[in-house]
């Protein structure tokens, strides 16, 4: 995600500030072989574009980038990233934390978890819907 994150900087002009976050598959309790995220198209698009739109609204960002990738991912390989841009670098942060925070609980992604007892649905957590009521 390093060319995209390059990419999205690139294009960036009188801005002072650009935040990138990127996000990992976690082998949290040990032996996961990987992990299988699933998605409707179309549907996953317009939901994150307009997490991206929600969050120009609240902060005064130039641009910002949502990248999420689905399949089958191994431990270790990057997920996601956001990236957003702003003239002041408060508002490039919180607009990030903002759709990461969007991303791990709202975006219309299901990942299942595939290990050695076998595949198991990612519950939701109660810390991620937490963090959303900050926003």
């Amino acid at each position: 995600m390093g060319a995209e994150a390059n990419a999205f900087a690139a294009r960036q002009h009188g801005m002072g500030a650009i935040v990138t976050f990127t996000g990992i598959v976690r082998d949290v309790a040990g032996g996961l072989d990987a992990m299988e995220i699933e998605h409707y198209p179309g549907m996953t698009e317009k939901a994150l574009a307009e997490i991206a739109q929600e969050a120009a609204r609240r902060w005064q960002i130039g641009d910002a980038l949502i990248l999420h990738r689905f399949g089958r991912l191994a431990a270790n390989e990057t997920i996601m990233m956001v990236a957003t841009a702003a003239r002041h670098r408060a508002d490039a942060f919180h607009a990030a934390e903002f759709l990461m925070d969007y991303l791990k609980s709202r975006a219309p992604f299901w990942k299942k978890e595939h290990g050695a007892s076998g595949p198991a649905w990612v519950a939701a957590r109660d810390a991620d819907e937490d963090a959303l009521r900050r926003w």
